[in-house]
């Protein structure tokens, strides 16, 4: 028996304080089952939030989330911050303290398929992450991947997108490169399109020469970088059959699809990801585009059962 009783005494209850600890869900702060409706920067948010009726503030982890209700649709509001991190972490951030039902995007995007034009909307079908990827070295023979990673996907110089690897039960591991967007949220979102009419001017008249027009369909693809160039552009469409490129909607489709959590996202384009004749367009149509998609969001949402 040991001369320190009370020492063995604190010792079993630190261990038990930590294992649980170590065990402890997050608190849920609503139980409320919502649509969690997320946004990458100001300008989104702003339009959906004025729309927010029986509000209710929360703060967590620094990140503000607004509950409260859309044309009766209960939801969750916040911001994920523009980055595939920033809006992984978020995402994970809202499915551990709210009862969030399903996940819906509402931002602005590059412009790929050169059928599209500066502020339609889109919404893809699935997205894929361009640059979860491999820079290859550059030999006399050109350019050479290890041997343990993918050669599938067509390289631009020296980048060979791979798959994602998510972590799966037993330590095994799912590769993807697709991530689906849900079936019936995909069907509701041509109901709101036909129901919604876009601006196609500023607030300043700056206008585009024509009437925005919402995609329901097709793909996405999203990485860790703003994209103003014309040759990156022709690689994403040729190789992905991409619609619109952006930096935070593949990863919530990820984060989505690893909680089993239906998803989707609305993009509008503000720019044609440096397939415009001039500079960048996002400076003159990122509030216009923040509108239109918030738009068709709302519409959406009034589609909702």
């Amino acid at each position: 028996m040991t001369k320190f009783p009370f020492l063995l005494g604190i010792l079993l209850a630190l261990c038990a304080s930590l294992a649980s600890g170590a065990t402890k869900a997050a608190e849920i702060l609503d139980a409320t089952p919502r649509t969690a409706v997320m946004s990458a920067f100001p300008p989104e948010w702003t339009a959906l939030r004025a729309k927010l009726g029986d509000r209710r503030d929360y703060q967590v982890e620094g990140t503000a989330f607004a509950t409260g209700t859309i044309d009766a649709k209960p939801v969750v509001l916040f911001l994920s911050g523009i980055s595939m991190v920033n809006a992984a972490m978020t995402t994970q951030l809202a499915l551990d303290r709210f009862a969030v039902q399903r996940i819906v995007f509402s931002g602005i995007a590059g412009g790929v398929d050169p059928a599209l034009s500066v502020g339609d909307v889109v919404v893809p079908a699935e997205w894929s992450e361009y640059l979860e990827a491999v820079f290859a070295r550059k030999t006399a023979q050109g350019y050479v991947v290890p041997q343990m990673f993918d050669t599938a996907i067509p390289n631009y110089g020296m980048i060979f997108p791979q798959p994602v690897e998510i972590a799966r039960e037993g330590g095994t591991t799912e590769k993807r490169e697709w991530f689906p967007v849900a079936p019936d949220l995909l069907a509701l979102a041509k109901r709101a399109a036909a129901a919604t009419t876009l601006r196609d001017c500023t607030a300043e008249r700056k206008c585009l020469g024509r009437q925005p027009r919402i995609v329901v369909g097709g793909r996405g693809v999203s990485g860790m970088a703003f994209v103003d160039n014309k040759a990156f552009r022709l690689y994403a469409r040729r190789t992905f059959k991409a619609e619109v490129l952006d930096m935070e909607s593949a990863a919530v489709a990820h984060v989505a699809y690893a909680n089993k959590v239906p998803f989707i996202a609305f993009r509008s384009l503000s720019d044609l990801a440096g397939g415009g004749p001039g500079e960048n367009e996002i400076g003159t149509f990122f509030q216009l585009a923040a509108d239109n998609s918030a738009a068709v969001v709302e519409a959406f949402l009034k589609t909702l059962p």
